[in-house]
């Protein structure tokens, strides 16, 4: 992948920033051929910025850094659309997009967990029953999907409708945690449900 700077007479090329996970649209920035290397050697997005003429790291003073997931070239090579993992609000007004828009999906909360349970695993916590899943190991966790799945089945004989939400959210919460021990997003788990709607 190879951007075309030298189209633009200045060398910035305009990079359109999109939450990896909710598809959101979060800022509009430039980059020159320096900071799109610094961005791929850090994986930190760094724009070039026009005002104060020098790169600059999304969130070198807030802390709202921008964790570059994957990017991608327009047809004519000289727009980037970089999916990232954002860290805090990306607008400086502190709003989550630039647009004042809120940063989610129809399926947010799902997403939310799922990072939730990530740094869980990254950041392990006392007394966190996320970690006690994560330190047992995959058979344990496998089981625990099974378990709940098995529960959930029972519960939709009965007609208690609240049981059964419960041990429905028991299965979403276990089998999330059953992905991030195999690294597998959920995203991923959607993008094949997608392909075999077609």
């Amino acid at each position: 992948m190879t951007p075309d700077f030298k189209k633009d007479t200045n060398g910035l090329l305009p990079a359109i920033i999109q939450d990896e996970r909710t598809g959101k649209v979060l800022m509009l920035g430039y980059m020159n051929a320096e900071s799109w290397e610094k961005t791929q050697e850090t994986n930190k997005v760094t724009f070039y910025s026009r005002s104060k003429n020098r790169l600059w790291t999304k969130g070198e003073e807030s802390g709202n850094f921008l964790e570059m997931v994957n990017a991608k070239l327009d047809c004519d090579n000289d727009t980037l659309l970089i999916k990232v993992k954002p860290f805090g609000p990306v607008c400086h007004t502190g709003n989550d997009t630039c647009w004042n828009e809120k940063n989610e999906d129809a399926f947010s909360f799902l997403h939310y967990l799922e990072s939730i349970i990530h740094d869980r695993k990254l950041h392990p916590k006392d007394n966190s029953y996320t970690n006690l899943l994560f330190n047992k190991g995959i058979n344990k966790i496998a089981q625990k999907v099974g378990e709940e799945a098995v529960e959930l089945v029972i519960e939709a004989k009965d007609s208690n409708d609240n049981l059964f939400k419960g041990e429905a959210a028991d299965l979403l919460f276990h089998l999330l945690v059953l992905f991030e021990e195999k690294n597998i997003p959920l995203n991923d788990v959607l993008a094949v449900l997608k392909e075999r709607h077609k």
